[in-house]
């Protein structure tokens, strides 16, 4: 959020706030020097601070001192320049003709004019026909900017009352460059209070020249990260689902480290739709940021998609190494975020996640008190939700470490817990206890190379409730929790064998020198002891231990890369990090945390260094217990803790030996490209379970990306049909774009989504934006097509001006770039 821009209302108009910037500060007095009075001097004045004056011609009388010929008077880290200069000596006063120029200071103050009074003792001075700046240096061609926070500005008169008072008559500001900007402001009058406020009187906005907007009053923080409380610069949009769109907001400083943003929209279609945030930044150990989102909609053809989402995220370091974490989402139903959510990753998402938690962590010993709560919308019917709460629980684990003077190496998990599980027809106790307790030992052997780590694990789960399973073959038919104390006790036993790895180094080609290593494992387990597992109610991954005997084979290739010469500098063009297929989403920023500020990406010196090339992984098992101790059920995707191990695909649907073939591909030759492919393939039933190909390349300014997903689902027994009814789905991404965030002139991206298997656009967006050295436009056109629950097309736009605000509704979390 810019914060830049405060509004105030007046009685007349609303009036919006620009930027009024700071024009001297106080000196700062060096250390005392030698006197001297020739061609150049210097000596102490009153208030002892060095004074260092020189001249090409110079006339000094006990207290006057006139200089000609590029006069110069040094003061502190300022300096006083002029054609003509009469400083007085005793007063510290100097009146000066002709190409006046006052620079220097903290913020790189830069003053020109043609004639003004000034004094350095009491920084009280008058200018006339002033050009300056504030963070760069004005030059002929081009101005060199100095800081993050740039400014110029012109007046007819500028006065100087105090050592942070300032008055400007009559002038312009903006942050282009000069002599020729593309937008400004006019004033008649701007009176400045460092550290305070810049009040603006009888400002109109231009454009190219043509007036824009008239303001009679408006008002801005001088300091350089200073929050005020005031009106933002609305919004406006279209949306063929939401209509006309008109938004406004308020921002409120509470304190330093406490705000809130508080506005609403109007959809001409929709009805209203009010938002905001609470940030707090208590401390540098801890933060606080709410958000609100709600639509009140009147409906569309009859059909009522409005509700509310809440998020919390927050964060508290104690002492004794105590953290404390919340991280709440609220979603009233999933018809309204698939309706209003404006990114599309976050609009298909099904799934609701919240988790509070304060943990304890000392040496290998990790202890955690935590509440979670886990959503997920299987449709878009009401009350067509799984919820499973972990409300409260305790945990204690430890890291593996040595056992004393023994040669084993051992951990221990154990945990209590509350639980609750619901879904349509079907729901547990409001509290379901779980006791949890999980030693495990292990002999970890090296004998030329090779690896030996034989494990022996005990486990022993106690539950206040248990599941009696329903006799139906209907796929909802889960059964009946009742309450009836279920001891589950396992003995698991394994064995992981790592031989030594194989490697090979290559000649020399492409300018690189090429290495192959083989990394080859085998581990074998064995499970048994859960003989009550159709009983088990589900709640986590704890509860699908089942009794298991197991091979499981693998082996990695890695092939390295090592430039035969290093290269000095290498300078590569920004382009278009966020525009990625198959890209995270963003971390969580901190409140007041500022992003890195757009530009080119500074040289970097490439050393000769190795590169992992390609990395590839092959994985399979087979199952010497087809049943799993009888636990599988014929005709459903059964998942056990030894598949969620291998792959996130339920593929047990009848007894088998051999699992798919999981392959994991990763190529980079660069940092500026990445090809990653993730692929099950099924033996048994002869296709590919899943595909996922993901691949994005920086060339120069250009980005590209491409990306597929396919998923052919196991089918489960229908209640109707009988038969097993496979579900397939095929999606492909696209990405492309030109130019990059900071980069002036033309820049452009498209985004599109589209389902093959109903040859569908699910979602499509482009963006085109042109940056000026002080401003830019940017406006893009959005497509949602998601089922039956939404058909819109967007059109916004944002119209910034450097280092004051926007104007618009395409938010910068929502830009493809």
């Amino acid at each position: 959020m810019d914060l830049r821009i405060r509004l105030l209302i007046t009685a007349a108009m609303l009036c919006h706030l620009i930027v009024a910037p700071r024009l001297v500060t106080s000196q700062l007095p060096p250390q005392p020097r030698q006197t001297s009075s020739h061609g150049s001097g210097s000596y102490l004045d009153r208030s002892s601070a060095a004074i260092t004056i020189q001249a090409e011609r110079q006339e000094c009388t006990r207290q006057i001192c006139k200089l000609s010929g590029s006069a110069e008077i040094d003061y502190g880290i300022y300096r006083f320049k002029a054609d003509e200069l009469t400083y007085n000596r005793e007063s510290g006063e100097a009146e000066a003709e002709g190409h006046l120029l006052l620079e220097g200071g903290p913020n790189q103050e830069h003053i020109e004019a043609t004639r003004g009074v000034y004094n350095v003792v009491t920084e009280v001075g008058r200018f006339e026909h002033v050009r300056g700046s504030i963070g760069l240096t004005l030059g002929q061609r081009r101005s060199l900017i100095l800081n993050s926070n740039p400014f110029s500005f012109t007046g007819s008169v500028v006065e100087k009352t105090g050592p942070d008072h300032y008055r400007v008559i009559s002038g312009t500001i903006t942050t282009c460059e000069l002599p020729r900007p593309k937008w400004e402001f006019h004033f008649r009058k701007v009176v400045v209070e460092a550290g305070g406020n810049a009040t603006i009187y009888h400002t109109s906005f231009y454009l190219e020249g043509v007036p824009i907007l008239y303001l009679p009053f408006a008002t801005h923080p001088v300091e350089k990260q200073a929050r005020k409380s005031g009106f933002l610069i609305p919004n406006i949009g279209r949306s063929s689902t939401r209509g006309y769109t008109v938004g406004e907001s308020v921002f409120w400083a509470i304190n330093r480290s406490l705000d809130l943003h508080a506005g609403a929209e109007y959809f001409s279609r929709r009805g209203w739709a009010p938002d905001g945030e609470l940030r707090a930044r208590p401390s540098d150990n801890s933060f606080l940021d709410l958000t609100y989102f709600s639509v009140f909609d009147r409906g569309l053809n009859g059909v009522r998609q409005g509700g509310t989402e809440v998020h919390l995220n927050s964060e508290e370091a104690f002492a004794h190494n105590f953290r404390g974490v919340a991280n709440i989402d609220y979603l009233s139903s999933y018809v309204f975020r698939l309706a209003f959510s404006d990114v599309f990753a976050q609009a298909v998402n099904s799934e609701v996640k919240s988790e509070a938690f304060l943990s304890n962590t000392t040496g290998s010993l990790y202890l955690n008190a935590t509440t979670r709560r886990y959503q997920d919308f299987q449709s878009t019917t009401p009350g067509d939700v799984i919820t499973i709460l972990h409300a409260p629980g305790f945990e204690l684990s430890s890291l593996e470490h040595r056992l004393g003077a023994l040669p084993l190496d051992g951990r221990l998990e154990a945990s209590a817990e509350g639980l609750s599980r619901s879904e349509p027809a079907f729901s547990t106790a409001p509290l379901v206890g779980r006791f949890d307790l999980n030693p495990a030992i292990s002999l970890p052997l090296l004998f030329r190379g090779w690896s030996f780590r034989p494990s022996l694990s005990l486990r022993d789960t106690i539950y206040t409730q248990q599941l009696v399973p329903s006799s139906g073959i209907a796929l909802t038919d889960v059964g009946t929790a009742i309450s009836k104390t279920l001891n589950r006790k396992s003995l698991e036993g394994a064995f992981e064998l790592r031989p030594p790895a194989l490697d090979r180094v290559f000649a020399e080609h492409f300018g690189r020198r090429w290495k192959h290593v083989i990394e080859p494992r085998v581990m074998y387990t064995y499970m048994t002891g859960v003989e009550n597992f159709p009983h088990i109610l589900r709640f986590d991954e704890r509860d699908i231990l089942s009794d298991d005997n197991e091979i499981e084979y693998a082996v990695v290739h890695r092939l390295y890369a090592k430039p035969l010469v290093s290269r000095s500098e290498v300078c590569e063009p920004e382009g278009m990090p966020a525009l990625l297929v198959g890209a995270p989403a963003p971390p969580t920023r901190l409140p007041w945390e500022r992003s890195d500020h757009p530009g080119e990406q500074p040289c970097r010196r490439e050393e000769a260094a190795a590169r992992e090339v390609v990395t590839w992984e092959l994985a399979q098992k087979y199952f010497l217990d087809p049943s799993f101790g009888g636990a599988l059920v014929p005709g459903r995707r059964n998942v056990f803790t030894s598949t969620v191990d291998l792959t996130g695909i339920a593929f047990l649907t009848r007894p088998r030996h051999l699992s798919p073939l999981v392959s994991r591909l990763r190529v980079s030759t660069s940092r500026r490209n990445e090809l990653e492919w993730d692929m099950d393939y099924d033996f048994q039933a002869g296709r590919v379970n899943t595909s996922t190909l993901l691949f994005n390349h920086q060339l120069g300014l250009f980005t590209l990306g491409a990306g597929n997903a396919f998923l052919h689902v196991p089918g489960q027994v229908s209640a109707t049909s009988g038969v097993p009814a496979d579900q397939k789905f095929n999606q492909y991404r696209a990405v492309l774009g030109y130019g990059s965030p900071g980069k002036r002139g033309f820049s452009g991206a498209v985004n599109l989504g589209l389902d093959a298997r109903i040859t569908q656009i699910q979602y499509g967006s482009a963006q085109l934006a042109y940056n000026w050295d002080c401003c830019g436009v940017n406006i893009e056109y959005r497509r949602f097509a998601l089922a039956s629950v939404r058909n819109e097309n967007q059109f916004r736009f944002t119209f910034a001006l450097a280092n004051v605000g926007a104007f618009g509704n395409l938010r910068r979390g929502e830009r493809l770039f």
